[in-house]
């Protein structure tokens, strides 16, 4: 499970002309799955950014969590994560999960943002052609990927 983590002034997306997620500020994540992703990557990735320190204190240093700062997440599914373009010009997305068994993990990974976290969480809509629009705080962006934290 890969997350592209952005930390935003504001983030929306939009489908179709119609805002469908919205936040003021806090985070946006890319969200991709591979073949071998479970239950536990989908733990591992939330309770890493649950408890990420990326916002700035008093002293300007970056040591407060979403949780401390009260920020909101805005989530949307990216496949193109799990992209492999070391071959010739056109990359292949075989690396990335099924749409069906990605869609599952996505959905339990907002959930437990939400419920075992406490986060407001606003989505895109799964596998849809969608256009997101990221005010990016710092800039802050990270990727977390579930191979490197199980290490």
């Amino acid at each position: 499970m890969r997350v592209l983590l952005q930390r935003t002034k504001a983030a929306s997306v939009t489908i179709d002309d119609e805002i469908i997620g919205e936040i003021p500020f806090g985070l946006c994540l890319l969200v991709g799955f591979t073949h071998s992703d479970t239950e536990k990557e989908v733990e591992l990735l939330a309770q890493k950014i649950a408890g990420l320190r990326i916002f700035e204190d008093e002293f300007e240093k970056m040591n407060l969590s979403l949780q401390d700062v009260g920020g909101d997440i805005l989530s949307v599914s990216q496949f193109t994560l799990y992209a492999d373009a070391r071959k010739g010009r056109r990359p292949s997305f075989t690396d990335s999960a099924p749409g069906n068994k990605a869609e599952v993990l996505y959905n339990l990974f907002n959930k437990k943002l939400e419920t075992d976290y406490g986060f407001n969480v606003e989505t895109g809509v799964f596998g849809a052609f969608m256009e997101v629009s990221i005010v990016n705080d710092g800039p802050v962006t990270m990727m977390l990927d579930s191979a490197d934290l199980a290490k």
